[in-house]
C-alpha cells in the first residue's frame, strides 16, 4: 500500500531557504530516484530544525517535514534508524502543536504513517495499534469538508489493512475497505494520488478475499487495481507498487479459479514491477517474493521446470535482501520453503525437502503467536514433513507433520477461507500415518476432516478437485483395511469428480487420474469386475501419457499401470483355465484369449515395471517397488530371461540407495527392515540360472550393508594417494565426518523446543551435504585409470582371489524357492554350487522357533522376566539366566535336521571326512556364512547326538562364522600389515559388580586364572579388575594390546547397533567409541558375555550384534556367544581356550600374543566342555556348550 504524507512550508529567513531547498531536493529525488538528492535534502531540513529556536511557531512544521523525509528515505533504503528518527521528530511536532491548530491532523497522520512503516519492518503490534490511534485522532480533528480528508482516510484505512494482515481480525479489513472507499470517493478526478488510493483499496479487497473466499472481492480488487494502473503515468515512482499489487490480485484469483491467463498476467505485471524497482530499494524483496509465488503457482499448474527454478531463484534473492529481524522475513522464508517442496515433488531430490523444512522452521520460529500468517507457515512446514516421511518412512517426520498441521487448524478461525485446505492437509497427514501404522482411528480422522473440507468448499473453487482427490485416497486406504465396499465406491465417486473438475493441462491431473485408477483396481480385487480393471488401466495410461519425462511421479504411475495390467492378466488366465476345464478345447482356447485383446498385458506389464525401475528420477523406494515387481514377474513367467539378471541388479542397487550414507545408522536400519530377503531372493534366482558367481556377488552386495558402508569409509587410501594425494586426503576427511554424522541424532519429539528442532534439521542438512560430497569424490576417483571400480561391490573374481588357504567359505542361501550352498575354495575362479533340495526357509523358521522356545524355557533368552530367586548359576547377561530341566528333544531335532539337510551334504560335496580327534589331528578349517533365518541357527553344532550313528560337524571341521565373505577376504589381505609382535599382548578385564546388573563373580576367577596361565607361559598380559579399568583407560590400552578379553555384561542395542556396549564399573564402553579408535594391531577379542552374536530378526542379514561390531572395529577374529551363558561354563571354556592358545603358540612370537589358533582353541574348549558334561547330551547339556562361536580368521 502507498501511504501519503504532507510537507508543510515555512518562510522565515535562512530557515525558509534551507527548508525550501530541502523540499526541492526531495522533489528532485521523486523525479530522478537519485538517492544523493534525498540525503542532501534531509541534511538541509535538519539544519533548518537545528537553527530554529524552541517555541518558534514554525518549529512543528519543520519537525514534521524532517520526519516525513526520514520516513521517505526509510521506505527507500530500509535503514531502521531513519524510521526511529522520523517517529521521534514527528512526536515532537505533534507535542508542540496546540489543540485546534489547522495543521495538527496532518502532523498526526504523518506520525501514524511512520508508526505503520516501522510496524512493517519490525512486526511490533504496538506500532500498528499506535498508528491506528493517531490516524483516528487525525480524522476526528479534521472538520467536515477538510481538503485533506481523503488523505487522512487513506492513511487510516491502510493502517487497518496492515493490522488485519497481522491479526486476521475481520473487523479490521472491513474498516479498511470502508475508509479507503470513502477516501476514493472524496478524491477529485485527476488528483495525482488517485491511482495509489485505488491500488490500496484493491489490495484490501484482495486481503478480504483471502479471508472469506468471496469471488466478488477479488473481482473488485482487480477492477480497481486496473483503474489505478490506467491512471498512473509511466515513470511514476509508485508504478512498481501498483504493478505488484495488481499481480497479487491476479495470482489470488488464479488460486481460486485456476484460470491460466490470470497467473500469466500476474507474472507479467510482477516481473515489470521488479524490473522497475532499483537495486537497494526497500520494497524490492517483497516484490521478488510476490513474483516467486506466482512462478511457483504456475509451476504447480503446468509442471514447467523452468518456472520452479525461477521461483526458487527470485525467492532466494528476496530472502538474501531482507534484513535479519525484518517483519517480512518469515513470509519470504516460508515461500522459499514452499518452492523447494514443489521442486522436491517434481524431482525427488532429497536436498530440496531438507532445505524446505529448514527455512520453513525458521519462518515459524520468527513468527509471533497470534500472527495471521502463522497457520499457513505451520501447514506448509507440516506438508514438507509429510513429503519427507513419504520418501524416508521416518515416523518422527509424520508425527511432526501432524503436530504442525493440527496447530495450524487450531489457530485458524472456523470460517476462514483457508480452513478447507488446512483440514485436507491435516487429513492427508493422518492418512499417511495410517498407511504406515494401520491405526484405524487415523484414517477415520482423515476422512472426517477431508469431508468437512469438501462440504465447506464452494463449487468452482480451484482447490475443490484436490480436496476431492485426497478424500478419495483416504476412502481407498480405509477400504484396504476394512473391506467395506461402500468406502471404495465413495472413493471412486469423489475421485471421478476430482478428475472431471480438473482442467486439461493441470499439473495435478496425472496424479488424480492415477488415484482414480488405483481405486478402480482396489474394487476389482474385491469384486472381480473386469470393467474396473479396464477402467483402471485406462485412467493410469492417461496419467502416464500426461506426465512429462523427468517428473518424480512417473515411476509410481508406471508401476501402478504395470500392476493393473498384471492383475488383468491374472484374471483372464484364471477365466481361461476355468473355461478350458468346463468346455472342450476345440471350442475355446488360445483364440478366445487373443480375441480379448489383452494377450500383451504381460509384455506391457514387464515394460512398465522396467521403465519405472531404471528411471533416473523418482523416489528410490518407489523404483525399488517397481524393480521387485519386475523381477518377480520375470521369475514367474520368464525364469530364463536375461532380464532376470538386470532386474535383480537394479533391485540391489536401489536397496543401497534407500539406505544411503545421508541417513543415520538408525535410519538406514529402519529402511533395511523392509528389504530383508531381497539379496537372498536374487541369489536364488541366480542359482536357478546356473550363475553361482552372480549369486555370490548379490549376497555380498545386498547383505550387511551398514557394516560394508563403514568398511568403505575406512578403506586404506595408499594406492589412491600415489595418484592424487589431495583427492585421497579429501576422501579421508569426508569419510571421518560421515562416520561421525552417522551416529544417530537425538530424535525430535513433540515437547522439544522449535530451536532444538531447527538445530537437528541443520545437522541433517549438513549430513546430506557430506553424503553428496562423498558421491562426488567417488566419481572423481573412479575417473582415474585403474580406479574405475573404487569402492564398488567386488566382482566374484576379486572375492575368490583371497579365500583362505586353510579352508573353504560356505555361503548358504535360503529363499522361498530353494536353498543352496556356495563353496569358495582357494584356487577356484568361481564358487562351487551345492544345491540343498531337502532344506527350506519354512524349516529354518520352524527350527528357529523351536530353538527360541527352548531357550525361553531354560530362561536363556527372556532374562528380563525371569524370577532371579530361582537362579541356579549366574549368567553373563544383564540379568542372570537359569537352567530349568526340560528334555522333549526339540534341540536334538533341530541339530539333526541341520546336519542331515544342510551341513552333511555340504561336507560330502567337498569330500570332507571324519577326523579322529583321539590322534590329536586337528580338523580342517571351515567358515560358515549363513543367510536369513539360518543366521540364528548353530550350524557349527549340527549333528546327531543320540544313538549309535551319532556324528556332528565337530567331527569333521573346525567351524568359524563370518557375516560376509568380504569380512574374511579383507582380513586375509590385512594379515601382512599387522605390526610386529613387540607391541602385542593380551589385555584382560573383569567387571563383576556393575550397578544395575546382576553380579557375575565367576569373571574374577576366570580372568585371574587366564592371567596366571599367561604369565606361566611367558605371554605378555595385563589384568585390570573392576574399578581399576576406566573407559578411557581401556581404549588407550586397546591400542597397545593385540588381544582383549572382556569378562563382563554385554548389552546389544538392535535399534542403535553402534550404541551396543560392554558394562564396566565406571561406565559403558560403547561400540561406537571403539569404532572411533584406530586399532591397527587388533587381533583377537574374546567376549565372555551373553548373546554377543545374536542378531535381530527383522535384520537377519545385517549382523546387528556385538561380534560383528568388533569385527568392524578391526579385530581379525572374535569369540562370542549365541545366547546366555552360565558363569561356570564360561569360566571353563575361557580357561581351556587360553590354555590351548598358550601351549600351542609359536615360540617365535616371544612374549607376544597371537590369535591365529583361536578357532581351533575354541573348538577344543567346547569339546572339552561337552566331555565334562558327561556326554549326557540332554537339551540342557547341548544348550550349555553350543552358544560359544568363533568369527573371523
Amino acid at each position: 500500500m502507498v501511504g501519503e504524507r504532507g510537507i508543510y512550508r515555512v518562510r522565515v529567513g535562512v530557515v525558509t531557504q534551507l527548508n525550501e531547498r530541502g523540499i526541492e531536493l526531495l522533489r528532485a529525488f521523486e523525479r530522478t530516484g537519485n538517492l544523493s538528492d534525498m540525503t542532501e535534502g534531509i541534511l538541509m531540513l535538519q539544519q533548518a530544525v537545528d537553527i530554529t529556536p524552541d517555541g518558534h511557531a514554525s518549529k512543528p512544521g519543520l519537525l514534521n517535514n524532517l520526519g516525513a523525509s526520514l520516513t521517505h528515505r526509510f521506505e527507500r533504503t530500509g535503514q531502521l534508524s531513519d524510521i526511529v528518527g522520523a517517529i521521534s521528530v514527528q512526536q515532537q511536532a505533534v507535542a508542540r502543536t496546540p489543540h485546534g491548530h489547522a495543521d495538527l491532523p496532518g502532523y498526526l497522520s504523518n506520525l501514524g504513517n511512520s508508526f505503520t512503516c516501522r510496524f512493517l519492518c519490525t512486526g511490533e503490534l504496538s506500532d500498528i495499534t499506535d498508528a491506528i490511534s493517531v490516524h483516528q485522532q487525525a480524522v476526528g480533528l479534521a472538520p467536515h469538508g477538510h481538503a485533506d480528508m481523503h488523505t487522512l482516510l487513506t492513511n487510516l484505512g491502510s493502517a487497518f489493512a496492515y493490522r488485519f494482515e497481522r491479526t486476521g481480525q475481520p473487523s479490521d479489513i472491513s474498516d479498511a475497505i470502508s475508509m479507503l472507499q470513502k477516501a476514493v470517493d472524496l478524491t477529485p478526478q485527476g488528483h495525482i494520488d488517485m491511482p495509489a488510493r485505488l491500488s490500496n483499496l484493491g489490495t484490501s479487497f484482495t486481503h478480504r478475499f483471502q479471508h472469506t473466499g468471496e469471488l466478488v472481492d477479488i473481482t473488485n480488487a482487480i477492477s480497481v487495481q486496473q483503474k489505478a494502473m490506467d491512471l498512473m503515468p509511466l515513470g511514476h515512482p509508485h508504478l512498481p507498487a501498483l504493478l505488484a499489487n495488481l499481480g497479487t490480485a491476479f495470482a489470488r484469483r488464479f488460486e481460486r479459479t485456476g484460470e491460466l491467463s490470470d497467473i500469466n498476467d500476474a507474472i507479467s505485471v510482477q516481473q515489470e514491477a521488479v524490473n522497475l524497482t532499483p537495486e537497494g530499494h526497500a520494497d524490492l524483496p517483497v516484490r521478488l517474493n510476490g513474483l516467486g509465488n506466482s512462478f511457483a503457482c504456475r509451476f504447480r499448474r503446468t509442471g514447467e521446470p523452468s518456472d520452479i527454478a525461477e521461483a526458487i531463484s527470485v525467492h532466494q534473492k528476496g530472502v538474501d535482501l531482507t534484513p535479519r529481524g525484518h517483519a517480512g522475513l518469515p513470509a519470504r522464508l516460508a515461500n522459499l520453503g514452499n518452492s523447494f517442496t514443489y521442486r522436491f515433488q517434481r524431482t525427488g531430490e532429497l536436498k530440496d525437502i531438507a532445505d524446505a523444512i529448514s527455512v520453513q522452521q525458521k519462518a515459524v520460529d520468527l513468527t509471533p503467536l497470534g500472527h495471521a500468517d502463522l497457520p499457513g507457515y505451520l501447514d506448509n512446514l507440516g506438508s514438507s514433513f509429510t513429503h519427507r516421511f513419504q520418501r524416508t518412512g521416518e515416523l518422527v517426520d509424520i508425527a511432526n507433520a501432524i503436530s504442525a498441521k493440527q496447530k495450524a487448524v487450531d489457530l485458524t478461525p472456523h470460517r476462514h477461507r483457508n480452513m478447507p485446505s488446512l483440514l485436507t492437509n491435516l487429513g492427508s497427514a493422518f492418512a499417511c500415518r495410517f498407511h504406515r501404522t494401520g491405526e484405524l482411528s487415523d484414517i477415520d480422522d482423515a476422512i472426517s476432516m477431508q469431508q468437512k473440507a469438501v462440504d465447506s468448499t464452494p463449487q468452482g473453487h480451484a482447490g475443490l478437485p484436490g480436496y476431492l482427490s485426497s478424500l478419495g485416497s483416504s476412502f481407498n486406504y480405509r477400504f484396504d483395511r476394512t473391506g467395506e465396499l461402500s468406502d471404495i465406491t465413495e472413493a471412486i465417486s469423489v475421485q471421478q469428480k476430482a478428475v472431471d473438475l480438473t482442467p486439461h493441462g493441470h499439473a495435478d491431473l496425472p496424479a488424480r487420474l492415477g488415484n482414480l485408477g488405483s481405486s478402480f483396481i482396489c474394487r476389482f480385487e474385491h469384486t472381480g469386475r473386469l470393467s474396473d480393471v479396464s477402467n483402471s488401466i485406462s485412467m493410469q495410461q492417461k496419467a502416464v501419457h500426461l506426465t512429462p519425462d523427468g517428473h518424480a511421479d512417473l515411476p509410481n504411475l508406471l508401476t501402478n499401470l504395470g500392476s493393473s495390467r498384471k492383475r488383468r492378466l491374472s484374471l483372464l488366465t484364471v477365466m481361461l483355465t476355468g473355461l478350458a476345464i468346463s468346455t472342450t478345447s476345440e471350442h475355446h482356447s488360445t483364440p478366445w484369449f487373443a480375441s480379448t485383446g489383452h494377450s500383451g498385458d504381460l509384455e506391457e506389464s514387464l515394460s512398465h515395471y522396467k521403465a519405472a525401475a531404471i528411471s533416473t528420477i523418482g523416489p528410490p523406494r518407489v523404483k525399488l517397488n517397481a524393480a521387485k515387481h519386475w523381477a518377480h514377474k520375470l521369475i514367474q513367467h520368464c525364469p530364463q530371461s536375461p532380464d532376470v539378471i538386470l532386474s535383480f541388479d537394479t533391485v540391489l542397487g536401489l536397496v543401497a540407495l534407500i539406505a544411503g550414507l545421508e541417513q543415520t545408522v538408525r535410519g538406514r536400519y529402519t529402511q533395511l527392515e523392509t528389504t530383508s530377503g531381497l539379496a537372498l531372493e536374487a541369489a536364488a534366482a541366480a542359482c536357478a540360472l546356473g550363475r553361482a558367481d552372480k549369486a555370490l556377488e548379490w549376497l555380498e552386495q545386498g547383505r550387511c550393508l551398514v557394516w560394508s558402508q563403514l568398511n568403505n569409509l575406512r578403506t586404506p587410501l595408499d594406492d589412491l594417494r600415489v595418484h592424487n594425494e589431495e583427492l585421497a586426503r579429501d576422501i579421508a576427511d569426508v569419510s571421518k565426518q560421515l562416520e561421525n554424522a552417522g551416529s544417530s541424532r537425538i530424535q525430535s519429539h513433540a515437547d522439544m523446543q522449535l530451536s532444538e528442532k531447527i538445530s537437528l534439521e541443520d545437522e541433517a542438512r549438513a549430513h546430506l551435504g557430506l553424503a553428496r560430497k562423498w558421491d562426488d569424490l567417488l566419481k572423481r576417483a573412479r575417473a582415474i585409470p585403474t580406479f574405475e571400480s573404487f569402492l564398488m561391490p567386488s566382482p566374484c573374481s576379486a572375492l575368490m582371489q583371497h579365500v583362505p588357504e586353510s579352508g573353504p567359505i560356505i555361503v548358504i542361501n535360503i529363499d522361498q524357492r530353494r536353498c543352496d550352498a556356495l563353496a569358495l575354495l582357494a584356487g577356484l575362479d568361481e564358487p562351487l554350487h551345492i544345491p540343498l533340495p531337502n532344506f527350506s526357509i519354512k524349516k529354518a523358521n520352524e527350527h528357529r522357533a523351536a530353538l527360541t522356545s527352548q531357550l525361553r524355557t531354560f530362561q536363556l533368552r527372556a532374562r528380563e522376566v525371569e524370577d532371579t530367586t530361582a537362579v541356579v548359576e549366574e549368567a553373563r547377561g544383564i540379568r542372570p539366566a537359569t537352567m530349568k530341566e526340560r528334555d522333549d528333544g526339540l534341540v536334538h531335532h533341530v541339530l539333526r535336521s541341520l546336519w542331515e539337510e544342510v551341513v552333511k551334504p555340504v561336507l560330502d560335496g567337498l569330500g570332507f571326512s571324519i577326523v579322529d580327534g583321539s590322534t590329536g589331528t586337528v580338523p580342517p578349517r571351515l567358515w560358515w556364512c549363513p543367510t536369513g533365518p539360518l543366521s540364528f541357527l548353530p550350524l557349527h553344532a549340527a549333528g546327531i547326538y543320540q544313538g549309535s550313528d551319532s556324528e556332528s560337524a565337530l567331527d569333521y571341521v573346525v567351524s568359524s562364522y563370518t557375516p560376509t565373505v568380504t569380512a574374511i577376504t579383507d582380513r586375509v589381505k590385512r594379515l601382512q600389515s599387522v605390526d610386529g609382535k613387540a607391541s602385542s599382548g593380551l589385555l584382560l578385564t573383569n567387571q563383576p559388580n556393575v550397578p544395575g546388573a546382576s553380579p557375575i563373580p565367576g569373571t574374577t576367577k576366570e580372568v585371574r586364572s587366564i592371567f596366571n596361565r599367561a604369565e606361566a607361559n611367558g605371554v605378555k598380559a595385563l589384568k585390570l579388575e573392576g574399578d581399576e579399568m576406566s573407559i578411557a583407560g581401556c581404549l588407550e590400552r586397546m591400542q597397545d594390546f593385540t588381544g582383549i578379553h572382556l569378562a563382563c555384561h554385554g548389552s546389544q542395542n538392535a535399534a542403535e547397533p553402534l550404541q551396543s556396549r560392554f558394562l564396566f564399573h565406571q561406565g559403558s564402553l560403547e561400540l561406537s567409541t571403539i569404532l572411533k579408535s584406530n586399532l591397527k594391531n587388533a587381533d583377537l577379542a574374546f567376549l565372555s558375555a551373553c548373546q554377543t552374536s545374536t542378531g535381530q530378526e527383522k535384520l537377519s542379514d545385517e549382523a546387528v550384534h556385538l561380534v560383528a561390531g568388533m569385527l568392524a572395529a578391526g579385530y581379525l577374529r572374535v569369540v562370542g556367544t549365541m545366547w546366555s551363558i552360565g558363569d561356570k561354563p564360561a569360566q571353563e571354556v575361557a580357561t581351556t581356550f587360553y590354555e590351548y592358545m598358550f601351549t600351542h603358540r609359536d615360540e617365535a612370537c616371544g612374549a607376544g600374543f597371537d590369535g591365529t589358533l583361536s578357532a581351533v582353541a575354541l573348538h577344543h574348549a567346547t569339546r572339552q566342555l561337552h566331555l565334562s558334561l558327561s556326554l549326557d547330551d540332554s537339551e540342557r547339556s547341548l544348550l550349555t556348550w553350543i552358544p560359544f562361536v568363533h568369527f573371523g580368521l
